[in-house]
């Protein structure tokens, strides 16, 4: 797999169109979840959008990795995404390994949070991080919020 963090001027529009598709494919659609897909977000300047991408340059696996102050307090990951193809290879292990060594690389002096959907808790644990929040209902699906307290951080 061949990785790629770009900004949202870095990308080029088949990659932008791959990304998009793939987040309606599976947030949208697979999951019957209506709701606002794009939010601005991926326009700010400082969001990196980490792809993962086969041998072919077809996206497999997408993060968005967002500054302080975009979504949390915190820098943030959300977005997290891995194609029905390449599922069960351990790929999102690799995209959240990656993501987080973007977000500490770029805000050193900040945790990092996310939304996760409840039923990948034991998953977004794996990678660090823990719950610090009550569940809650967004867009009509389980999630909470977790956190990856960074060595001397607070």
């Amino acid at each position: 797999m061949l990785w790629k963090s770009l900004s949202f001027s870095e990308l080029k529009l088949d990659e932008l169109y791959e990304l998009l598709k793939l987040r309606v494919d599976v947030f949208v659609v697979e999951q019957n979840c209506p709701y606002p897909e794009l939010d601005n977000k991926d326009r700010h300047s400082q969001t990196q959008h980490l792809l993962g991408l086969d041998e072919h340059g077809n996206i497999q696996a997408y993060a968005r990795v967002l500054a302080p102050g975009v979504s949390y307090p915190d820098a943030s990951i959300g977005r997290v995404i891995v194609s029905k193809a390449a599922r069960g290879a351990g790929v999102a292990h690799t995209l959240m390994q990656k993501a987080i060594s973007i977000s500490v690389k770029k805000w050193p002096e900040h945790n990092i949070q996310l939304g996760g959907q409840e039923h990948l808790t034991g998953f977004y644990q794996q990678q660090g991080f823990e719950p610090v929040s009550d569940v809650y209902l967004e867009d009509g699906i389980p999630h909470l919020d977790m956190l990856l307290t960074l060595k001397g951080k607070k």
